[in-house]
């Protein structure tokens, strides 16, 4: 199943972000669950960080919420509000 992850910072969380940066890069390269997509989010400004999004593949939703809690951005407490959802994707034009 998909599932796509979208986190929201807390205001003005952009040095504590790229702080804990290498520590949040290294725990994905684990590959704990497989990552299909993901990026920060920006402000209108199309450049300060402002979030997290994530498209996931996993076989459960306990699996995604144990991902996201072991993230070194999570203990950081980087993230204001998190919402997880199963996603049915229909459509996917990556080459």
């Amino acid at each position: 199943m998909h599932y796509i992850v979208h986190c929201r910072d807390y205001v003005g969380q952009v040095q504590k972000r790229l702080d804990h940066y290498d520590a949040h890069k290294a725990y994905l390269a684990t590959n704990p669950i497989k990552t299909l997509i993901s990026g920060p989010l920006l402000a209108e400004d199309e450049e300060t960080m402002i979030g997290s999004c994530f498209l996931v593949e996993a076989d459960s939703l306990d699996e995604v919420m144990a991902f996201h809690k072991n993230d070194p951005f999570y203990a950081a407490g980087i993230w204001e509000h998190v919402s997880i959802h199963p996603f049915a994707k229909r459509v996917d034009n990556r080459a």
